[in-house]
């Protein structure tokens, strides 16, 4: 019989960061409401929610690795907006950001999630974190609380 490891949205004891960004804050204020909405149906406590402000999406990657290697973190939530403009720089950015929170979870070995919108126009990303519809902050929640409890039951098998 084949052994399947699934996971699931409980937040109870978890502790966890979030690390949003100021650039662009009328989208990523919205991205936060709609994480923290989901951590907390999930049953994360407030007291266990650590909120972190940021200049922008580049800066995101070192507070996340910073947050993610303390012990009383269990998983860290990486929001942003990267939205392109007239210049090459909306690539640059959304890059350094997308490969530096891997490599955060990565050296840390722990859940650090990319919650960070690269659109092409403002619209896109006011659809992508609707406060009752299609929100990728909520998305980031839910995704952070099922790998900390599948990388859980991977190290315990």
């Amino acid at each position: 019989m084949v052994k399947t490891l699934q996971s699931h949205t409980q937040g109870r004891g978890k502790k966890m960061a979030i690390v949003v960004s100021r650039f662009n804050d009328f989208v990523t204020k919205r991205l936060l409401e709609g994480c923290l909405q989901e951590l907390e149906r999930c049953g994360v406590e407030e007291k266990n929610i650590t909120v972190v402000w940021v200049p922008g999406s580049y800066e995101i990657p070192l507070t996340a690795l910073t947050l993610a290697k303390k012990k009383n973190i269990d998983a860290v939530i990486c929001l942003g907006a990267v939205i392109r403009g007239e210049t090459f720089h909306f690539e640059l950015i959304a890059r350094a950001a997308a490969e530096g929170i891997l490599q955060a979870s990565l050296l840390s070995g722990k859940p650090v999630i990319f919650g960070v919108l690269t659109t092409d126009t403002v619209a896109q990303a006011y659809k992508r974190s609707e406060k009752k519809g299609d929100n990728k902050g909520r998305d980031a929640a839910g995704s952070a609380l099922q790998m900390i409890e599948l990388l859980s039951q991977i190290k315990k098998n």
